[in-house]
């Protein structure tokens, strides 16, 4: 999963050198949590959130392959 996230934020942004993706895992559940520079943000979020949602659905997918639910947040 954390490839799959590095793979597609980082051919989002412009520093791609920037991005860093930490795993926390619970009882439930794994969140990602995406942290990228404060220039690309925008990039990451897209217009009306539609960029992050469409990562989050694929990743989601993926992970259901796994069992596993997954969630994602972008720190800022």
């Amino acid at each position: 999963m954390n490839e799959l996230l590095q793979l597609l934020v980082k051919s989002i942004v412009d520093t791609p050198e920037e991005v860093t993706i930490s795993e926390v895992v619970g009882e439930k559940a794994v969140v990602y949590e995406i942290k990228v520079a404060e220039s690309d943000i925008g990039k990451v979020i897209g217009k009306q959130g539609r960029i992050i949602n469409a990562i989050r659905t694929i990743v989601r997918a993926a992970a259901v392959k796994d069992g596993k639910k997954v969630s994602i947040e972008l720190l800022g």
